[in-house]
């Protein structure tokens, strides 16, 4: 039986120490009780079979695992499990640079990144706070963090390309972006959870460090959930040169691991759109503690029956 880790009664599981006590006296009495010779009290237990050894055995070994549950689900133990959340805010920063015209994602980067971003914007519950931030030399706040879906689509539709790369200005703006969430009028106090989903393909080429954007992001509670968009192939046509414009995993990643969030890869529409499945299961859900008593109770309740039988099975030899 798996046991939980955490306990809200952890003092208790002292409890268990009286079983190895009580294996260790069974161990002995058997032993002791082997060594002596019964007395044949009649004829008739030369033909009735001995209580086989594994029966007895097992009975115990059933009974004490039976008690070792009782005391586990004495000490109260707990599991996590994944709650939805209520009421959370999400930051989306897209990179609208020059490279993002690239086609080795059909039709082209940003026009897939568009799509991909408006489904994973109408997948949030409809009481998430969303924003919208581009960057590309700069960054700005396109749409405040807000529960309008429409407002938020029609501004990714919108989106036109600009020159050079700042990834740190777009994290920057985007805790900018966090400070102008509404508050909840039930509950004008509370503060939500936030995250920053960034999408980007490439590295840094102006502007404040990334790394330390993400480090401001990590001492404010604000995961970043980085998005490598993109193939090594990929090129734009400038000055009718091809230019390569490959994505840059290591900073990316960086990001993510300085914040707290989690980096991911996509080299096609197809897997962008699972990666922002799996970014909404990650910001839609919190994991929460709950009591799992009733776990360890149901498995002394086996235990105990299995014993129950066992020790049954002994005693009716008789036809």
């Amino acid at each position: 039986m798996p046991l939980a880790l955490e306990f809200l009664a952890p003092q208790r599981l002292w409890a268990l120490a009286i079983i190895p006590v009580i294996a260790l006296l069974y161990v002995l009495l058997s032993r002791r009780g082997g060594h002596r010779k019964r007395p044949v009290s009649s004829r008739l237990q030369l033909v009735v079979p001995k209580d086989a050894a594994w029966k007895r055995h097992g009975a115990v070994l059933l009974a004490l695992l039976s008690l070792g549950s009782l005391i586990v689900a004495w000490a109260i133990p707990k599991d996590y499990t994944d709650k939805p959340r209520d009421r959370a805010s999400v930051i989306v920063a897209i990179d609208v640079s020059w490279s993002m015209e690239a086609e080795d994602v059909s039709p082209n980067r940003l026009k897939a990144a568009q799509a991909s971003a408006n489904e994973f914007v109408n997948s949030l519950p409809e009481r998430f706070n969303v924003g919208l931030v581009t960057f590309a030399g700069t960054a700005d706040i396109v749409v405040p963090p807000t529960v309008d879906r429409g407002a938020v689509v029609r501004a990714i539709d919108a989106l036109e390309l600009a020159p050079s790369t700042a990834v740190g200005e777009g994290v920057y703006r985007s805790l900018d972006a966090l400070k102008l969430v509404p508050p909840d009028p039930d509950d004008p106090d509370a503060v939500p959870p936030a995250a920053i989903v960034l999408l980007s393909d490439g590295a840094t080429n102006i502007g404040r460090s990334s790394a330390g954007a993400a480090q401001t992001a990590k001492d404010q509670g604000v995961p970043v959930y980085t998005i490598a968009f993109g193939t090594d192939d990929g090129y734009v046509v400038q000055d009718g040169q091809r230019q390569r414009v490959s994505v840059d995993h290591y900073e990316l990643s960086e990001i993510a691991r300085i914040s707290g969030g989690k980096k991911y890869s996509a080299e096609s529409s197809g897997q962008l759109a699972e990666v922002y499945e799996s970014i909404r299961e990650s910001v839609g859900t919190e994991r929460v503690p709950t009591e799992v008593t009733d776990r360890s109770a149901g498995f002394a309740i086996i235990f105990a029956v299995l014993s129950a039988i066992g020790v049954i099975s002994l005693g009716a030899r008789w036809p």
